[in-house]
């Protein structure tokens, strides 16, 4: 199997991780890699931008009804650009482990062999980060993810979640798994947002990586359906937006 790209992208809930994680893989895969997105919350919701706004069957959904009998084709769905679609799911609400769902998810993409079968250049786990704890962190404790990047903005609780991720991030790459390659800023337009998040990446150790402002286009192309590069026109400044963090991702992640 060839080397890949293994990035994970954590934040709060409704802090807007998977809209920056959907307008990341579709300007990755504009730029010619081979995307694999993988959600890891219970509302499932974390690639309905790349896949023309429905929502895709998940791998729990999956495994009660096909059993022994899934394939990859059964829980693996092309989006834009070619973006592989897939999302772990999350039990009935009040019942069950959201946590111990996502370790199901990934036991059942390995067993698979989904890297090894569809080979792509850039594997992205979006990731609940309001809670560090059993499956939410399996992508930076079990070595899946070798990057990790925050979304955050200048908020408070926003920030108090980048903490926790930050410290989880350290104590498991003790052990030679993810590090942590900085903070995304998705602006709330808090007064000195910029300056709150700089000041709160000091003290997290690490850096503010990129800024996105806050921009009624990006809801725009969500209530079309999709992703700004698919509904917007050329003149976007947003697509340059989600292209430059592209390519600072790129900068700072590795193949391994």
């Amino acid at each position: 199997m060839k080397t890949m790209r293994k990035i994970a992208i954590y934040g709060k809930g409704g802090i807007g991780k998977s809209t920056t994680t959907s307008n990341l893989s579709a300007a990755l895969a504009l730029k010619g890699y081979k995307v694999m997105q993988i959600g890891c919350d219970p509302k499932a919701d974390s690639t309905k931008n790349l896949m023309g706004g429905r929502l895709i069957p998940t791998v729990l959904d999956q495994l009660k009804l096909k059993k022994e009998d899934l394939c990859l084709e059964d829980i693996v769905f092309p989006g834009f650009g070619g973006v592989l679609c897939v999302e772990s799911g999350g039990p009935t609400p009040g019942l069950g482990c959201a946590g111990r769902g996502i370790i199901s998810a990934f036991e059942k993409l390995e067993e698979l062999d989904a890297f090894g079968h569809y080979e792509p250049d850039i594997v992205i786990y979006d990731v609940l980060g309001d809670v560090v704890c059993g499956g939410f962190a399996m992508p930076i404790r079990e070595g899946y993810a070798r990057d990790v990047f925050i979304v955050s903005s200048g908020e408070m609780m926003a920030l108090f979640a980048a903490s926790n991720i930050a410290s989880a991030i350290r104590n498991f790459g003790k052990r030679g798994y993810a590090r942590l390659g900085g903070l995304i800023l998705n602006a709330r337009n808090v007064e000195n947002e910029r300056e709150i998040v700089e000041k709160a990446c000091r003290e997290i150790e690490t850096e503010m990586i990129h800024y996105i402002p806050r921009s009624g286009e990006i809801q725009q192309a969500e209530h079309l359906g999709g992703t700004v590069f698919e509904f917007l026109g050329e003149d976007s400044c947003m697509k340059e937006v989600y292209s430059r963090l592209a390519e600072e991702i790129l900068a700072r992640s590795i193949e391994g």
